[in-house]
């Protein structure tokens, strides 16, 4: 199951460089990640400050 990014996502795009198969993008009011591109690798979990990135 992919990674998605929950409410707690302070928008500091720390996630975004550390993706491997670039599935994080911008998105309205927080990063999303693209379950279609998503390794489940855990990468952007390991480095988010509030840990918004969570397995589905």
């Amino acid at each position: 199951m992919a990674y998605v990014i929950n409410d707690s996502c302070i928008s500091c795009g720390a996630c975004v460089a550390e993706c491997p198969t670039d599935a994080i993008s911008e998105g309205d009011s927080k990063y999303v990640i693209d379950a279609e591109k998503c390794i489940e690798c855990g990468a952007c979990a390991d480095v988010c400050p509030v840990d918004a990135p969570q397995p589905e």
